[in-house]
């Protein structure tokens, strides 16, 4: 199989990037700043500045979705900011929990500008997200922000879920699931229902487009796990080994973990060490889990999640060229390097 361009799926709309431009302009002198900068849009002293602003799978997908029901992309654009505001929420709040200081190779903006600041940057995002949905004026505004608003709750409760698991050493492949639903899936699964909500599709096309998110979603954790041991610092910005470094529950430990084998043993020995890993140790960890299985199974189970979202897929009614944007999202998600 031909791997899947960047380009050629998650470039969002212009109408799209216009109107996320002309919501953060909502915001006052003190945060517009910060949340532009996060965006990549200019640097901490405000001067433009060309970056990679991500990969905007979650807006991408709610203007395709709306596109395969039949409707037209235009309905959709204030989902799609809505989804890209609660996504980059997210990522400004988790890279403070995290401490993580870098994020597509320039500093966070709480390394910039501080913890506070960071968490009212995010909150601002958050409110804007609402905003803009509701603004919007359509009779589907109102269910198509019900499902954003439910999708924000459970983004949050599964972060918290996995804050919970730092403390932890019986995290189970159970819980872990059950934590990707919440932290990852929920946003992909509205941003697909989304579009079709706004596009006026009816309950069952929606309901459809949203199991298809959802898979979507969970693949796009399993790989994200992989990347997070196993990916190149030069493309995904993060240090070599990066979730190991952490101790992180991800799935292809936990699931290394749950296999019970000798990889799993030394593994778990390895996790309840107290001293800071160097990168022998890294390297040795991440072999362990590799000799255990983790990397298959992961690899293995996103491949199965893309298959069952290409079957949701297979139930609502589409034009040819929609159906297979869509499952080029799909695969695009199991394929990347970032």
């Amino acid at each position: 199989m031909a791997a899947t361009t960047l380009s050629s799926i998650s470039t969002s709309s212009d109408a799209v990037r216009a109107a996320l431009h002309d919501a953060v302009d909502r915001l006052d002198d003190i945060l517009r700043p910060m949340v532009a900068y996060h965006f990549g849009w200019c640097d901490e002293h405000g001067r433009a500045v060309e970056t990679n602003g991500g990969k905007s799978v979650r807006s991408r997908l709610v203007l395709l979705a709306a596109q395969a029901v039949g409707g037209d992309a235009r309905c959709a654009v204030p989902g799609a900011v809505a989804v890209e505001l609660v996504h980059n929420f997210s990522l400004v709040h988790d890279d403070l929990i995290d401490r993580d200081s870098t994020r597509r190779h320039r500093p966070t903006v709480w390394a910039v500008w501080g913890d506070a600041a960071a968490v009212l940057a995010g909150d601002a995002m958050l409110s804007l997200a609402h905003e803009v949905l509701l603004d919007s004026g359509t009779p589907q505004a109102i269910p198509a922000a019900k499902l954003v608003e439910t999708a924000t709750r459970e983004l949050i409760r599964g972060q918290a879920a996995d804050i919970d698991f730092e403390h932890r050493d019986d995290v189970t492949l159970a819980e872990c699931f059950r934590m990707v639903t919440g932290k990852t899936a929920a946003l992909l699964a509205a941003s697909a229902a989304v579009g079709a909500v706004l596009a006026g599709a009816p309950a069952t096309t929606v309901d459809a487009m949203r199991r298809y998110g959802h898979q979507v979603g969970m693949a796009f954790q399993l790989v994200d796990d992989l990347l997070g041991i196993w990916g190149e610092p030069a493309v995904t910005g993060k240090p070599v080994f990066s979730d190991l470094r952490s101790r992180k529950k991800s799935l292809p430990v936990v699931w290394t973990l749950e296999s019970r084998g000798s990889a799993g043993h030394a593994l778990a020995h390895w996790l309840s060490r107290p001293d800071t890993p160097g990168e022998s140790e890294l390297r040795a960890a991440a072999e362990l889990i590799d000799r255990g299985g983790g990397r298959r199974w992961t690899r293995t189970e996103a491949r199965r999640r893309i298959a069952l979202a290409e079957q949701a897929l297979a139930t609502v009614p589409m034009d040819p060229d929609r159906h297979r944007e869509l499952t080029d999202l799909a695969k695009f998600i199991v394929e990347r390097s970032a």
